[in-house]
């Protein structure tokens, strides 16, 4: 099977290399080495099938015209859109979807909230409001009883149940309704899990959104198991289905090649600046980018941004695990000034990188078009008050100073990356998606809400997994040892006050959605994709970053196992 052979390749692999402090890279040059299973040839005839197969699903789906949703009732159209998002094909479909979720935005469905009704409604509640469209959480009154509590005989709905769930987790602050939603479904889906009352494939998709909610989950990955549950479904659609494969595998043949290019670059980047005691993670950083984007149309864009991350990555290490402070200013410095002849301010190790930080920022700025290229400097600015924040930790950790609990927000939401990688999120993507305009830019370089809670996810789960693995002795003390100090409580206390920190930022995004221009909405949800991913690097208080065996598994799912697809 291509799963033990790709395991047993990468057992050979991890062994030697990598820096003090970190384990090795256990890939090592395996996407260098590794032959695509997909031939020129085949991978022509896969895409010329998928070309005649949009046709036909846009034709039979949403009619000649695309308006379709004119004419669907609630819970066809609902579940028409919820389709396609899952299974990764809904950005064929742009201009269709969105003139039926026009239509579910002006058209509730029209019940009288028996329980069967529950997955119509919580499923449109949640299509709307990821899409950035405001609802009401009225529409859930008609589930409730005299008490205002969900009525009892709902908990024998698994299917409504997990439906209310994943929509109670497009919240904004303060909505006790979906509080209640949240810990009512939670209990009655954990009950039926445990006496093994589900049947797959709801069995799997309960037990996937009770440790991520939907709305959370990386929409790369939810494709990946999606396509094999839609195919159990009983109205299930062939065509549909098989699109979808050779979609997923188009796009990967896709990824395998960049994984591939950005392999040899990073193995000439990382033997060149010979920082080894930094982290070597090439794929897990590349795994975290194919979470943001994963189509086709944003290849540009993945790799840009997959190199500015290892860069970034190499800046963090140095500053985190080995500089002294002394060093930690005049690397600063020498960002600051972002000139050659700065080079000699540095001490002789950082030399090399410094170098090669500004050659690659270079080569990207040639990458792009005429007109393109003043995004370089939004996202050399970022990368410079990265370095700024990333100095004002050092200090903190050379002194021994313990902040308060705000001031160690103010800045480790900064030196989260979010804000830094906000820009460079959209640096690569092409004009013509309307995604990475000028306004975008200004707009996620002035820290907005989705950018700052965003860092706040980020920097939550990221200590809460910190303090859970141990932390280096270099590091500053972090967001959960703060809360402890400040309030006086235990490890078990802080964790959870941190946690529930975390939830509120994923609110707060939520509103933001609900509240912003629609011509934003693209860019933001790539800021939210980002975050997305987090929740699966950081699951159950992992680093699957710092520790890439911890998410092997699911690199070798995305990457390498079979996806059932007819060879044409």
């Amino acid at each position: 099977m291509a799963e033990s052979k790709a395991a047993a390749s990468l057992e050979m692999n991890a062994v030697n290399g990598g820096g003090v402090g970190f384990d090795p890279s256990m890939w090592r040059d395996f996407f260098v080495t590794y032959a695509p299973p997909l031939s020129q040839g085949v991978e022509e005839r896969m895409r010329a099938r998928a070309e005649r197969l949009t046709g036909e699903v846009r034709r039979k789906m949403f009619g000649t015209g695309g308006e379709g949703g004119v004419t669907m009732r609630v819970a066809e159209a609902a579940t028409l859109v919820d389709t396609l998002e899952r299974l990764g094909l809904d950005g064929h479909f742009q201009r269709e979807i969105g003139v039926v979720l026009g239509r579910l935005r002006y058209t509730e469905a029209d019940f009288a909230g028996s329980e069967d009704d529950l997955h119509t409604v919580a499923l449109r509640f949640r299509l709307l409001r990821q899409h950035g469209l405001s609802v009401s959480t009225d529409v859930f009154d008609k589930f409730r009883d005299g008490t205002d509590s969900f009525r009892s005989s709902l908990r024998n709905n698994p299917r409504g149940l997990l439906s209310l769930y994943n929509a109670a987790h497009m919240a904004t602050p303060g909505e006790i309704t979906l509080d209640d939603a949240v810990v009512f479904a939670r209990c009655h889906l954990e009950a039926m899990s445990m006496k093994g009352e589900l049947k797959s494939p709801l069995a799997e998709q309960v037990s996937r959104a009770l440790d991520i909610p939907l709305p959370r989950f990386p929409r790369r990955l939810e494709t990946m198991n999606y396509l094999a549950e839609y195919e159990q479904e009983d109205e299930h659609d062939r065509v549909l289905l098989e699109l979808a494969r050779l979609d997923f595998e188009l796009a990967r043949s896709l990824h395998l090649k960049e994984l591939k290019a950005l392999s040899l670059w990073w193995r000439e980047l990382y033997e060149s600046v010979k920082l080894s005691y930094a982290r070597d993670r090439l794929v897990e950083s590349y795994f975290w980018t194919c979470g943001v984007f994963h189509e086709e149309k944003y290849s540009r864009a993945r790799i840009m941004f997959a190199k500015v991350f290892g860069l970034l990555s190499l800046m963090d290490d140095t500053y985190d695990v080995h500089a002294t402070l002394e060093e930690c200013y005049k690397l600063n410095e020498a960002i600051q000034r972002w000139d050659e002849g700065a080079v000699s301010i540095l001490p002789k190790y950082l030399r090399m990188f410094y170098l090669q930080l500004l050659s690659n920022f270079d080569e990207l700025e040639d990458s792009l078009e005429p007109h393109e290229k003043y995004r370089v400097s939004y996202a050399k600015n970022a990368f410079k008050i990265s370095s700024e924040y990333y100095l004002r930790e050092a200090k903190w950790s050379n002194n021994k100073y313990t902040p308060s609990f705000a001031e160690h927000l103010e800045v480790s939401v900064m030196s989260s990356g979010f804000p830094m990688l906000a820009p460079v999120v959209l640096m690569g993507v092409h004009d013509r998606e309307g995604v990475a305009t000028e306004e975008a830019f200004k707009w996620a370089t002035s820290i907005p809400d989705v950018v700052t809670a965003s860092g706040e996810v980020a920097r939550f789960l990221n200590d809460i997994a910190s303090h859970n693995v141990g932390k280096n002795d270099k590091d500053v003390m972090s967001s959960v040892e703060c809360y402890m100090a400040e309030h006086g409580v235990g490890e078990e206390a802080a964790l959870v006050a941190v946690a529930a920190l975390a939830e509120h930022g994923w609110r707060t995004i939520n509103r933001a959605f609900m509240e912003m221009g629609s011509g934003l909405l693209p860019a933001a949800l790539l800021i939210v994709n980002l975050t997305r991913t987090l929740e699966v690097i950081y699951l159950g208080g992992r680093d699957g970053y710092t520790f890439g065996g911890d998410i092997k598994g699911l690199i070798i799912s995305l990457f390498l196992d079979p996806v059932a697809v007819m060879r044409i």
